[in-house]
């Protein structure tokens, strides 16, 4: 499997982001960690798929995108 299909902008600060991913984890979903604190340059690629809003996590599996996280499901 060349990339992971999920991508998931975070943020160290946001317990939301941390949740998300932990979960992924124990799904055993692989994933691609972009972390905005570090990578900044990705933070336009954000604001567009948020509408502007800066907010993590978002989450982009096989193209949908979910702004934010609920909890396991």
């Amino acid at each position: 499997m060349a990339q992971a299909s999920t991508i998931i902008y975070t943020h160290p600060d946001c317990a939301f982001s941390s949740a998300a991913k932990m979960d992924y984890r124990k799904r055993k979903v692989e994933y691609t960690e972009i972390d905005l604190s570090k990578q900044t340059d990705r933070i336009p690629a954000l604001l567009e798929l948020t509408g502007g809003e800066r907010v993590t996590p978002v989450i982009v599996e096989n193209g949908v995108v979910t702004i934010g996280f609920k909890g396991g499901t």
